[in-house]
């Protein structure tokens, strides 16, 4: 199984989430832990520092991307001339492969300074991305990790606004090569689309787009709770979220769309 978190936003987190995730790795032994993204609060040092602690102590392979909160917001000229310093001294290279027993994972880094909110696929990381899809082991789930969502509903009130550029392009290549979901955050709400019945993909079988809330932060969107998913290797994601009374992550609901 595949421990799916987002929006960490170290600088806001909540010690008792940060504890219960722990205690749900020790439990579970996930085969390995995706952060989707805004892994700080407003990009510092000390913020980078406490995240990569907290995951180094789950013990378990992991595989994160930037998210729009982890580049400079007030620090101008590291924002425009070396806006990732501080994300990769602590993590090493904006993008990164990661393989399981049950998964093959490809982490794409979205996040532009000129596209602050909404971020931005080029056409070199579409084709990358296609490349690395095809020679993909074949009995192994594949997954793209990017923080910005590549579908909200027309009465969302975020919009198109929080949805990658070239975005539809790059699902339209990637979904020919038996891709089996996306993994976001940015907009700290639990969702699941089947984007091949969203777009017109031709795939074969269905392409889920899979949003996970905030695991840890304080910073909860219309009061949803803390929470996080778990892939399993038969394809079903179940969502988990934090229960204070019990001070744990307790499942709520399930998705299977295969």
């Amino acid at each position: 199984m595949l421990l799916h978190l987002s929006d960490l936003h170290f600088g806001t987190e909540k010690p008792a989430c940060l504890q219960a995730i722990q205690q749900f790795c020790q439990q579970h032994q996930p085969e390995a832990v995706v952060v989707s993204g805004d892994l700080t609060q407003r990009a510092r040092w000390m913020q980078f520092l406490a995240c990569r602690k907290f995951l180094d102590s789950l013990q378990l392979p992991f595989l994160v991307v930037p998210g729009n909160h982890d580049i400079p917001l007030y620090h101008v000229w590291d924002r425009f001339f070396n806006p990732f310093v501080r994300y990769q001294a602590l993590f090493g290279a904006l993008e990164q492969e990661l393989e399981t027993e049950h998964f093959y994972l490809i982490g794409v880094n979205s996040v532009r300074r000129r596209y602050h909110t909404r971020g931005h696929i080029s056409l070199e990381q579409i084709q990358q991305v296609h490349d690395r899809l095809q020679q993909a082991p074949v009995h192994k789930r594949k997954i793209v990790v990017t923080h910005q969502p590549f579908y909200t509903p027309p009465d969302d009130p975020h919009g198109i606004k929080d949805c990658p550029v070239l975005g539809k392009m790059a699902l339209e290549l990637w979904s020919q090569q038996q891709l089996f979901a996306l993994l976001h955050g940015h907009l700290h709400q639990a969702v699941v689309y089947d984007l091949n019945q969203i777009y017109p993909l031709h795939a074969v079988h269905p392409v889920l787009d899979i949003q996970a809330g905030t695991a840890t932060s304080t910073r909860l969107h219309q009061d949803i709770p803390n929470g996080f998913n778990l892939i399993q290797p038969d394809g079903r994601i179940e969502h988990y979220v934090f229960q204070p009374q019990t001070q744990r992550f307790v499942w709520e609901r399930s998705w299977k769309m295969e």
